[in-house]
């Protein structure tokens, strides 16, 4: 199939030739090992950092070898990498409105030696469909901020909460984005509060990248739902389709085959 030209300098893309190869993570940074394919993440020791919701929101997208893939605030480049060790896509446009982290990202993708299939832009994900052309997505992967306006005590450092506190129209924005930029019966999988699930569906729902496919994850069997793995189709039937659920812990606190599996752990 055919693929839209992507433009090689528009809105606020980050030159890779402006950035030295880096060999290692700066005084105020780590460089984490993902066991996963020898990618290696780096990352503000203050800052946002890889939690469990990326990692299962990686796992569970349907996303397949060939396909374009957009993140929708990317930190410091976790989700492009950890699809990348999971064979899923071949090409990554990876957004961050924080500039310093976008040009973390960009360096993270350089260290894995990633610049031929990943994009970054220091860029509000909102205005992505203003960036890349439309229609030219198979997928769209995202992590948006968890925190309300208004009801969230906000974090200490200004990426942190940047990171994790919503504008009030910030998932409208995202899903209009995303359903401009994905082709038919495109998808975006994305992570959020369980108990906020009715409010992303409905926001989906009214974007039209309709909710088919949707997995709880408990933190024990017998505690309540914490999270929410949802997939929108562009264009799709409203019709639902709920996975079995995901526990994390056993009784004892160790984690269940399953989430060691999604690890990649023996």
């Amino acid at each position: 199939m055919r693929r839209t030209h992507i433009p090689p300098f528009t809105g606020m893309r980050i030159d890779y030739e402006g950035i030295s190869r880096p060999t290692g993570p700066s005084p105020d940074e780590t460089l984490d090992d993902l066991q996963l394919d020898g990618l290696r993440l780096i990352q503000k020791k203050e800052g946002f950092r890889l939690g469990m919701d990326s990692v299962l929101l990686a796992d569970f997208a349907d996303i397949r070898k060939g396909d374009w893939v957009a993140d929708f605030g990317t930190g410091t480049g976790a989700l492009p990498l950890l699809l990348k060790g999971r064979k899923k896509g071949s090409r990554f446009f990876a957004f961050e409105i924080q500039p310093e982290l976008a040009e973390t990202a960009a360096r993270t993708m350089l260290l894995n030696h990633m610049e031929e299939q990943a994009e970054i832009y220091a860029e509000d994900a909102g205005n992505a469909a203003e960036i890349l052309p439309m229609n030219s997505l198979d997928a769209i992967i995202c992590n948006p901020p968890y925190g309300e306006p208004g009801r969230a005590m906000l974090n200490p450092t200004e990426n942190r909460s940047v990171s994790r506190h919503q504008k009030e129209d910030t998932l409208q924005r995202y899903l209009a984005a995303a359903y401009r930029l994905l082709k038919g019966r495109g998808k975006i999988s994305l992570v959020y509060p369980a108990p906020r699930m009715l409010r992303l569906m409905e926001l989906m729902h009214g974007a039209h990248v309709e909710p088919k496919r949707f997995r709880l994850v408990y933190p024990y069997a017998d505690k309540p739902a914490n999270l929410v793995l949802v997939e929108g189709v562009k264009d799709a039937k409203a019709t639902l389709h709920p996975m079995p659920p995901l526990i994390v812990f056993e009784q004892n606190g160790t984690l269940t085959n399953e989430l060691k599996s999604v690890y990649h752990m023996k």
